[in-house]
């Protein structure tokens, strides 16, 4: 079994999700268990991306990813992200972000997703990724870690994007419930730990000075999607003793 993860703007503006584009895709998203998901949410919104997860088994997975690009296609207010993904290597552009990350049979369906979302494409967005990428591998804990950065590797069931597009997704599955917030306090650390970069609560708009990053982060567990924003947060107060 695997997590898929596939991100894309497909709001009308810049900044943030309509309630209407949100409303459309989450009742679409039970679609995807007639083609073979296990689970499957709206995991992540983050300023004007969104991103669609899934559990599933390896034969499914390219049925799934089809399944959801067409959610995405069939509710796009703006086609960009979507009009990317070409068949060929040499004829895709700018498009969706596309994660992977394997699940050990004997385990539940546990797994981190980390999103970004930039104003402008700000290139180092990409820097900040590949430090999540490192910290989640880093873990005992972590059993796979799939991101968006590998640009023009064939996305199953679904074709190409180009290194144009930004917007990374990091997924990581986790070996038990218990190793949740070690896992997700690293991910978040490494990326806060970059310039620029600011962390939101799951649907927050891009307000931002541009030139900034911001990032959200779930826990998608066994189907249910926890927003981690809130409560590492708070971990991070100082103490009044």
């Amino acid at each position: 079994m695997k997590i898929t993860s596939i991100g894309a703007d497909i709001s009308k503006n810049d900044v943030s999700c309509s309630e209407n584009l949100i409303k459309n895709l989450e009742k679409d998203i039970p679609s995807l268990i007639t083609k073979g998901a296990h689970k499957a949410a709206l995991t992540n919104i983050t300023g004007d991306d969104v991103v669609i997860s899934a559990f599933v088994e390896d034969d499914k997975l390219e049925d799934v990813n089809q399944g959801i690009v067409d959610i995405l296609r069939s509710n796009a207010e703006d086609l960009g992200d979507i009009n990317g993904i070409s068949t060929t290597r040499e004829d895709a552009g700018e498009g969706i972000s596309y994660a992977e990350a394997k699940i050990r049979q004997d385990r539940y369906p546990d797994a981190i997703v980390v999103a970004f979302d930039t104003y402008g494409g700000e290139g180092f967005v990409h820097n900040v990724a590949d430090s999540v990428i490192k910290a989640a591998r880093g873990l005992d804990q972590v059993t796979d870690v799939g991101s968006s950065l590998n640009h023009g590797q064939e996305i199953p069931g679904v074709g190409y994007v180009s290194d144009e597009t930004d917007d990374p997704v990091v997924v990581a599955t986790v070996e038990d419930i218990e190793s949740i917030g070690i896992v997700s306090g690293a991910m978040m650390g490494a990326a806060l730990g970059n310039k620029n970069v600011y962390l939101v609560k799951r649907g927050s708009p891009s307000y931002i000075i541009p030139g900034s990053v911001i990032m959200s982060i779930t826990a998608y567990m066994n189907g249910n999607v926890i927003d981690l924003a809130v409560p590492l947060s708070e971990r991070m107060k100082i103490l009044r003793v």
